[in-house]
């Protein structure tokens, strides 16, 4: 069995620092970098390609909504259009750092509430589909397993990456449990790893309410927000490998 393992990096931004992407580097497969508009900046985005690169990390746009404040964790009401156009700048200012480097650019994945809620509406996940395949139309995009934004990168031709969330608490209908709810963001190495080895072993998650939902999936995320990042992904990586999993970044 082959899976990556993906990781929301960059989100440092000026003075202020998130996470510890050096160290997480040394565990994840695919990194997925914000550019610039609810994290990041031209400094840290540089720097991260760089990172990605001499670790042999696949490299990800992170594109998310203009809410630098919010840290892109709240609907900004745009049209179908705006969508598409701020993704396409997102991106194409993700890209020029990766080529002045020398690297490739490999794949999308939306941040935060863009991404939840393409999830869950058709229009929003066309939008950014559309802005992906205007780019670059080998790219990967990346979304929730089972979601709209799935469908959208079909119907638009799109290779796609269906994703797991290893620490994060899913609802009973597949998607997440929002931030602001108890029980919603899943810090124990232990608890992640418990989510990994049931996703591998029966393709299946335990929701907070109880019930079973059935994932198939190309990668799994770890936030590198989340508190004990650095430990989750070690110890996920550990336990992968010696479940058997190869662990490689998302190919097309």
């Amino acid at each position: 069995m082959r899976m990556d393992l993906n990781s929301d990096v960059g989100e440092s931004y000026g003075i202020y620092t998130l996470g510890d992407d050096e160290a997480l580097m040394a565990y994840i497969t695919s990194a997925n970098i914000a550019c610039g508009f609810h994290g990041g900046d031209p400094q840290v985005m540089q720097r991260t390609v760089q990172m990605a690169k001499a670790h042999g990390v696949g490299i990800g746009a992170h594109p998310g909504y203009p809410d630098l404040a919010g840290f892109g964790r709240r609907v900004v009401k745009l049209s179908e259009n705006e969508i598409e156009s701020m993704v396409l700048y997102q991106i194409g200012a993700l890209a020029a750092f990766v080529r002045a480097q020398g690297a490739v650019l490999r794949h999308v994945k939306p941040h935060g509430a863009l991404y939840n809620h393409a999830a869950k509406d058709m229009p929003t996940a066309r939008a950014i589909a559309r802005a992906v395949e205007r780019f670059d139309s080998s790219l990967i995009l990346v979304g929730l397993a089972n979601s709209f934004l799935i469908d959208a990168a079909r119907e638009f031709g799109l290779a796609f990456a269906r994703e797991g969330f290893i620490d994060r608490a899913y609802a009973s209908d597949g998607t997440l449990v929002p931030r602001t709810e108890a029980g919603a963001v899943l810090p124990s190495p232990a608890r992640a790893v418990q989510v990994a080895m049931q996703l591998v072993r029966e393709g299946t998650v335990r929701t907070i309410e109880g019930t079973l939902v059935p994932l198939e999936l190309d990668t799994f995320c770890i936030h590198g927000d989340t508190p004990g990042a650095v430990q989750i992904a070690a110890a996920v990586s550990e336990a992968l490998r010696a479940e058997g999993v190869e662990l490689k970044a998302m190919l097309a």
